[in-house]
Parts: structure tokens; sequence; C-alpha cells
């Protein structure tokens, strides 16, 4: 007879063999161990618990005297219970209470997760108010600064028409273009020396075109006298001619 050769064919042979001798081994360790006294108590509870009561159980008979048969419910209609109240083994070393203390620390944890995500919430919303806050604010500074350049402008043009070489507050012209770089330091010299904001020179502007020549920045006119910018001007601001 010709013999199987092929490679590798005795070393798959010796490991099937080598496996199935283990399983055989663990099978009869796991037949020759000796149980633990809790392994022989769970196997004797789970016995006597799925065994039915019999009449030698005194519970039982004197239930049966008072009519009751095997498989009915209990009560005097039949509405209660039919299997016996299940049995809850307490096998860990925990003491009483522990469970309930489990219990409520992990109320306590999605509590506390909960109340951080509002508080993020919260937070997000708070930031996303500030910063519509600070755009709507930094376009309404960036208005201010247009209507200022405009008013400068305005008041430039008309100084020079009343031959006013020099304005009344150096702020009151556009500030020329400056040729090198000193004059623009000196620029910001006095830009930074000047206390007063945006708004508050747009104010004083306002007035003093209104005063000295008559003129109204909002509607962009050149009234005959105060009279006539009085009477026709609705007011020296833009809510006012708003």
């Amino acid at each position: 007879l010709r013999q199987d050769v092929r490679p590798g064919l005795p070393m798959v042979r010796r490991m099937k063999e080598a496996i199935q001798k283990e399983e055989k081994q663990k099978e009869a360790n796991e037949k020759n161990r000796q149980k633990s006294i809790k392994e022989e108590e769970k196997e004797r509870r789970d016995l006597v618990l799925k065994s039915a009561l019999g009449n030698d159980n005194k519970g039982f008979a004197l239930l049966q005297k008072m009519g009751y048969k095997s498989g009915q419910a209990l009560g005097k209609s039949g509405e209660g219970i039919v299997e016996p109240i299940p049995l809850n083994i307490k096998t860990g070393l925990s003491g009483l209470g522990h469970e309930e203390l489990k219990k409520r620390k992990a109320e306590e944890k999605l509590e506390n997760y909960r109340q951080k995500l509002h508080m993020k919430k919260q937070a997000n919303e708070q930031a996303a108010d500030q910063f519509r806050i600070r755009f709507k604010t930094k376009q309404e500074e960036r208005k201010m600064e247009g209507d200022l350049r405009k008013s400068q402008r305005a008041c430039q043009q008309l100084d020079m028409q009343k031959d006013i070489d020099v304005p009344k507050e150096t702020w009151y012209w556009l500030e020329p273009e400056e040729e090198d770089k000193k004059d623009e330091e000196d620029k910001e010299d006095e830009c930074t020396g000047s206390d007063l904001s945006v708004s508050e020179k747009l104010h004083i502007l306002t007035a003093y075109l209104r005063e000295e020549h008559f003129y109204c920045i909002w509607c962009g006119t050149t009234y005959e006298d105060s009279e006539d910018l009085s009477s026709n001007c609705p007011g020296d601001s833009a809510a006012d001619h708003d």
C-alpha cells in the first residue's frame, strides 16, 4: 500500500491528537474536581426550588385542608398568584443597603452629568449672545467713524468757503496724508492725547456745523439761517432723521 506522504500532514495529525487529548484531560479534571461548599449549596438549593411542594410540607398540607389544589391560584376567587414568590439569594459580601447606595450614586452621577450639559449649553448661548453684541457694537462703531469722516470733510469744505484756514480744533478737519514716518508718529500722538470718543467728536462737530454753517450732515443740506434749519431739519442726530 502506498502511504500518504504529503508535506505537513503528520504535523497536522499530531496537533489534532494533542488537542483531543487536552480536551479529554479537562473533562476528567472537571469530573474529579471536588466541588466547593458554595457550589454544593447552590445545587441543593436549585434542586429544592425546582421541585414542587409535596404533602409532607406543613404549609401545603394546611392549604389542601382548606380546599386548595395543586396548580390553583391563591385567593377565594382564584385571583392570587400561582407560583411561589421567588427567592433572591444574596451571595456577595456587601452589606445591606449597598445596592440602594450604588443606585443613588449612579443617579447622582447622571444628574451631575445633566447639570454639566445644561451649564455648557448656557455658556455656549451666552458666548453666542456676547459675540452678536460685540459684532453689532463693532458695526455701529464703524458706521460712526464713517459719519465722523464725512462730517470732517464737510466741515473743511465749508470752513474754506468762509476763508477759514485753520480749523477750530485740529480734529474738525480730515488730517492730511503723512509724508514721512515722523509726521505719522506725531499724528498718532495727537490722536492718542485726545480724550474724546468718536461719538463725542461726532456730536460736537455736528453741533458746530449746524451753528456755524447752518449745515446738517444727515440731511446733506445747507440752510439759509438758524430759523430755516430749526424749522425744516428734523434733528441733530441720525436717530432723529430716521
